[in-house]
């Protein structure tokens, strides 16, 4: 498709490109500007309707968006931005340099400029920094024919009309009603009888992750946005949902692979950048390390006089850790959706334990019989004279650090939300060395105590 139309670009055949253009999706033509140069996508985007133009440029990636500006001019500029809605202008503006941002509002009117610095003046990641103030409202006393007039009138310039919302004179919501509630109603009923007043709203300050699980909850397409004393100041819409919850998933990852969260992509980010906010979390990973270089350094005797439990060592933290891991994750997830609270923690601590148990309980005897079988015959006479002690001690060391690499799995997440942080924090990086500390600690107080049985006269420090 880019070489057909960079064809038609290079014989100035725009009859023929502006007929391709029309038929295809917006989405699609923004995806195509990005393998554009600056002076064939604004060629192209000249070529577009009043109205695609306007609706590829909100889908357009900011940088291009950024290019697009450049070349426009002031009049082409104050189309595009007038049609815009508000929210897709305040997602515009925030992605903007300052050079860039004083031209948008220049091309802006003193109303919609006055409207979007309302928006901006929300606090990053609540409610009302992604709702728009765009929305059809009717008022409780009119007719359903007054109602579907209104709207023939005004919907135009709103992002979305299926729901309305019914404010009384002050601008408290007292109802919704659906377009739907409309059309299968009578011209002459009230809206007031066909208008459902047990109404879910969001706060302005709502943190936005929070607004969008409703979103995901309750089917909504829209939902209403609230200031403390309930007056409806805008809607954010299943849109905008949708990306927070990207966002908020793309967060969780880089948190998750002890990355400090980025809000460039990957490619767009400068190798210093990549590396500034990956080493604080490498520095403080590798430091609680150490944790375990003392506890090997303690037992230093003990696998000097008995070396299998060194090669055995990898097999025990590495299980812990993906043990860790299996919980981790499944806790994240059930205190992203809501599915587990912080009330549940005991019951999660419970369950966890008993699936510790039981996947514990098969590893011990599968890596304990591995083991023993593997080394009873071994020409090495250290391993042999040792393989049946060190079985048992991986036998019984994978069932501790299984079961502990279980509860802290489920038990740091948990902590992470009781002091508001995001529990991805607590995943896989940080809960792994943790793991790795304990199941060492765990593997050698076991194996000196084991060992002992087995030899009496060992010295093992």
């Amino acid at each position: 498709m880019k070489d057909e139309i960079i064809e038609l670009i290079s014989k100035k055949k725009y009859k023929s490109l502006y007929d391709l253009l029309d038929v295809m999706n917006e989405v699609d033509i923004s995806a195509l500007m990005t393998e554009l140069n600056q002076e064939e996508l604004v060629k192209v985007f000249r070529l577009l309707s009043k109205d695609k133009a306007v609706d590829v440029f909100a889908e357009m990636d900011p940088d291009d968006q950024e290019k697009l500006i450049e070349s426009l001019t002031d009049n082409e500029l104050q189309k595009v931005i007038s049609e815009m809605y508000l929210d897709d202008t305040v997602d515009l503006i925030s992605e903007m340099p300052s050079t860039v941002v004083k031209r948008i509002l220049r091309a802006t009117t003193p109303d919609h400029r006055r409207e979007i610095n309302e928006l901006l003046k929300y606090p990053e990641d609540s409610a009302g920094s992604i709702m728009t103030t765009e929305f059809v409202e009717l008022h409780s006393d009119m007719t359903v024919r007054d109602a579907i007039d209104d709207i023939r009138r005004e919907a135009i310039d709103k992002e979305t009309v299926y729901t309305c919302y019914v404010l009384d004179a002050t601008r408290h919501l007292q109802g919704i009603v659906t377009v739907k509630d409309l059309l299968i109603s009578d011209y002459d009923v009230v809206i007031r009888d066909i208008m459902e007043e047990n109404i879910i709203s969001a706060k302005t300050l709502d943190d936005q992750e929070e607004v969008a699980k409703l979103f995901d909850k309750y089917n909504f397409l829209a939902l209403p946005v609230v200031d403390s004393e309930n007056r409806l100041v805008g809607i954010v819409t299943v849109d905008d949902a949708i990306d927070v919850l990207q966002e908020e998933n793309a967060e969780d990852f880089e948190l998750m692979g002890a990355v400090i969260p980025n809000d460039e992509t990957y490619f767009k980010t400068s190798v210093f950048k990549h590396a500034l906010h990956r080493l604080p979390w490498l520095a403080l990973l590798m430091i609680s390390a150490i944790i375990s270089g003392f506890i090997l350094q303690k037992y230093e005797t003990v696998f000097a006089a008995f070396p299998l439990l060194v090669i055995l060592l990898t097999n025990i933290t590495d299980t812990g850790g993906n043990s860790g891991t299996q919980s981790s994750t499944l806790i994240i997830r059930g205190l992203a959706t809501d599915e587990i609270t912080l009330k549940d923690y005991l019951r999660v601590v419970w369950k966890e334990f008993r699936i510790g148990l039981v996947c514990s309980v098969v590893l011990a005897i599968v890596n304990g019989l591995r083991v023993y079988l593997q080394y009873k015959n071994s020409a090495e006479a250290n391993y042999a004279q040792t393989a049946l002690p060190v079985a048992i001690i991986v036998a019984l060391t994978m069932v501790c650090v299984v079961i502990v690499a279980k509860l802290l799995g489920a038990s740091l997440p948990m902590l992470a939300k009781l002091v508001h942080l995001d529990p991805a924090i607590m995943a896989t990086p940080f809960l792994t060395t943790l793991v790795d500390a304990v199941a060492v600690l765990l593997y050698f107080a076991i194996a000196a105590r084991v060992l002992t049985v087995f030899f009496p006269a060992a010295v093992l420090g």
